[in-house]
C-alpha cells in the first residue's frame, strides 16, 4: 500500500525541514534550550531516582519478528587472564553482539525513510552499508537532558493497561495532562504510558509485542503543536500493531522521525515512574536519557532515569 493522500497532507503540516538551517541534523532537539534545561533542573525536590530501562539480556523483548534485530548476545572474552604474567593483576573482559534497537532505545531520525528521503530533505540512500548514517546519526545528538513529562494514559482513563487495539489520540494525551494536572510546553519529553510492558514483565514477550497499543497517526500533529523535543513509551512498535489503518505500517515513525525529526523511544519501562508520580502527585522530573555514540547510527541503548 503507498502511502496515502491524507498521510502526506500530515506531513506538510508537521514537517520542521530547514526550521534550524539546511545543515541541521538533530531536529527537534533543537527545542531543548538552556532555559528549558535549567527549568527542567529545578523540578528536581526529592531527589529521588527512577530507572526507565530494561536489563539488556538473551531473554529480551525481540521475538525474532524484525529481522535482525537480535536480543543482546553475552559473552566473556577474558576470565580473571593475568595478561601481564603470573602474579599480575587478573582482568575479566566481555564483549556484547545485540541490535542498537533491541530493548530500551531511542531510534535516530534516519531509522526510517519514506518517498526515498529523510530528515532535512536528505536522500535516504545516504544511509550507506559502510558507514550507516551519514547525516543525522544517532551520534549527532550528544546530549538528550530536559523536562520529563509522563502522561499516563492508562491511569487517566482508569485502567492499568490499554486495550491492545487502543489507539492513543490528542484526545488521549489532553486527557493524561489533565489528570496529571500539567500542560506540556516547547522542549518537553514526553513518556507516554500504556501499560503494555507489563506483559513482557510478565513472562509474555509475544502478547507483549502484538496486538499491542500505541500512538495514533494524530498524534505526530499534537507534538508539532506544542513543540515537544522527543517521545518516548513503553511498547515494541510505538504506533499501534497492527497497524492503525489497514495496510498502512510505521507511518508514525515516518512523520515523527522524517517530516518532524523528532526522536522517538520505545520499551521504557515505565511502570515504577507511574507510582512514584501517584505517590508525589507530580507527573513532570528531569529526565536525562544520554544516547550512546555510535557513530553513524541509526538507533541506540539508552538507561533513562527520571529524577524526581
Amino acid at each position: 500500500m503507498s502511502l496515502p493522500a491524507e498521510f502526506h497532507e500530515i506531513a506538510k503540516r508537521v514537517n520542521n525541514w530547514g526550521r534550524w538551517g539546511t545543515d541541521d541534523e538533530i531536529g527537534t532537539l533543537n527545542l531543548i534550550t538552556d532555559e528549558v534545561v535549567r527549568e527542567a533542573a529545578a523540578t528536581v525536590r526529592t531527589g529521588r531516582r527512577v530507572p526507565l530501562a530494561l536489563p539488556l539480556q538473551q531473554d529480551g523483548v525481540q521475538t525474532g519478528m524484525i529481522p535482525g534485530r537480535v536480543n543482546p548476545l553475552h559473552a566473556m572474552v577474558q576470565i580473571n587472564q593475568e595478561i601481564f604474567g603470573p602474579g599480575t593483576v587478573a582482568c575479566s573482559d566481555d564483549a556484547v553482539t545485540m541490535g542498537l534497537q533491541a530493548a530500551t532505545h531511542w531510534d535516530a531520525l534516519t531509522h526510517v525513510s519514506h518517498s526515498g528521503m529523510i530528515y532535512n530533505g536528505r536522500p535516504a540512500d545516504t544511509v550507506t552499508a559502510h558507514a550507516g548514517a551519514e547525516f543525522s546519526g544517532i551520534d549527532k545528538p550528544r546530549h538528550i537532558v530536559s523536562r520529563g513529562v509522563l502522561l499516563d494514559v492508562a491511569r487517566a482513563r482508569g485502567a492499568d493497561r490499554l486495550a491492545g487495539d487502543h489507539a492513543v489520540t490528542p484526545e488521549d494525551l489532553e486527557a493524561a495532562e489533565e489528570f496529571a494536572g500539567i500542560r506540556v510546553r516547547s522542549g518537553d519529553i514526553v513518556l507516554v504510558r500504556t501499560g503494555q510492558i507489563q506483559l513482557y514483565l510478565s513472562g509474555d514477550k509475544h502478547a507483549y509485542a502484538y496486538p499491542s497499543p500505541g500512538l495514533s497517526v494524530r498524534t505526530p500533529e499534537w507534538f508539532h503543536s506544542r513543540d515537544v523535543a522527543a517521545v518516548a513509551n513503553d511498547t515494541l512498535t510505538f504506533e499501534m500493531f497492527p497497524p492503525e489503518i489497514e495496510g498502512l505500517w510505521l507511518p508514525v515513525h515516518a512523520l515523527d522521525l522524517v517530516e518532524m525529526g523528532m526522536l522517538q523511544g520505545q520499551n521504557w519501562n515505565l511502570e515504577e515512574l507511574s507510582t512514584a508520580c501517584g505517590q508525589e502527585s507530580r507527573h513532570t522530573f528531569l529526565l536525562s536519557a544520554m544516547p550512546e555514540p555510535f557513530v553513524g547510527g541509526t538507533g541506540t541503548p539508552v538507561a533513562p532515569v527520571a529524577i524526581l
